[in-house]
């Protein structure tokens, strides 16, 4: 994730420490115990099953029941075994998480365990009483996907209403007390709609958004066709750019991050050092602390069979099943590594 909000307009956020400190030779002392001894956030694809036919699913989700999902006991032993190793996030994700019959039970015993408990969403099931549900476990993040407006949300996620439905949804989960933010994911049928999701986020307070790159995985390997030039790419990292400064000129203070594409940082420092940006310097040192592409290090996939991935995208190579041995010892083997060298 790249912080256009902390990098370019000196933003203080609650991830700073996952995103930046932990990567630091130069910690201040009370953040020490984060410097060496990392571990990675993780996200589970707690369920296959989605009530939604999205183009991009990197899951291949569909309104089905699939074999092999891990049970509510094995759930509970990885999330044992996830705390006691020092996972300081678990992100349940799908398919659809909101779909899983014991998803309340399981985000309590995760947040009773002692870790951070996030959700992503479409939105779509998230009812009041869900969401109340939800802020009675410690549920401390919902993030809800958007492509778009209306129309061109409805068309990508494959159901009339699913635009509607997800505003609710998150509109449920703020009422709630939960920390509410937004996903997109940037590709040539959607990209002229951010200026939209911009005016929409002034507009209904809503102060995190998440724009993803298209990534080749799942259905989205499809799509390729339909990903954004490179210099698309670079008016619409740009486009984010100014309309993050002007918010934060306007006395808001969102949180936008791009994600997916770490070039976007080399990028970001470039513009603004043409800008002879006085943030420069310091974004050019955070940049250095998060060493870019976190994948197999500052964050780790298990999927809902319980197959273990350097993270959510990289389904062509699974380290091992926590089925058969923790999460912890698979994370942790390098015998493969010392094989090969």
């Amino acid at each position: 994730m790249i912080g256009i909000s902390k990098l370019y307009c000196g933003a203080v956020e609650a991830a700073d420490v996952l995103r930046y400190k932990r990567r630091s030779n130069k910690l201040p002392s009370d953040m020490l115990q984060f410097s060496k001894d990392k571990k990675p956030v993780v996200v589970w694809n707690c369920t296959q099953t989605c009530n939604l036919k999205c183009a991009h699913c990197y899951a291949g989700s569909e309104n089905k029941k699939y074999k092999g999902e891990l049970t509510t006991e094995q759930a509970k032993v990885m999330i044992d075994d996830l705390a006691e190793f020092g996972c300081p996030v678990l992100l349940f994700s799908g398919g659809e998480p909101t779909m899983r019959k014991d998803l309340l039970e399981l985000m309590k015993y995760a947040k009773d365990k002692g870790m951070r408990v996030v959700i992503s969403t479409n939105g779509t099931l998230i009812t009041p009483e869900k969401a109340r549900q939800y802020a009675e476990v410690g549920l401390s993040y919902v993030g809800v996907s958007l492509d778009g407006m209306e129309k061109v949300h409805d068309q990508f996620r494959g159901v009339d209403g699913a635009f509607r439905r997800a505003l609710e949804g998150l509109e449920n989960a703020r009422k709630a007390g939960i920390k509410v933010g937004l996903r997109f994911t940037i590709n040539k049928r959607n990209y002229k709609e951010i200026p939209k999701i911009f005016d929409m986020m002034e507009r209904e307070k809503i102060n995190r958004i998440c724009l993803y790159h298209l990534v080749y995985t799942g259905r989205g390997s499809e799509l390729m066709d339909e990903d954004l030039t490179h210099e698309q790419s670079r008016q619409v990292v740009r486009y984010i750019m100014t309309r993050t400064k002007q918010m934060f000129a306007k006395g808001l203070q969102p949180e936008v991050l791009t994600v997916d594409n770490h070039a976007d940082g080399p990028f970001l420092l470039e513009e603004m050092r043409k800008e002879n940006d006085p943030l420069a310097d310091n974004a050019a040192q955070l940049l250095s602390w998060n060493q870019g592409n976190s994948t197999g290090n500052g964050i780790g996939c298990i999927s809902w069979d319980g197959e273990v991935y350097a993270d959510q995208f990289f389904r062509h190579f699974s380290f091992g099943n926590i089925k058969d041995r923790p999460f912890s010892e698979i994370w942790s083997d390098t015998s493969r590594e010392t094989e090969e060298s």
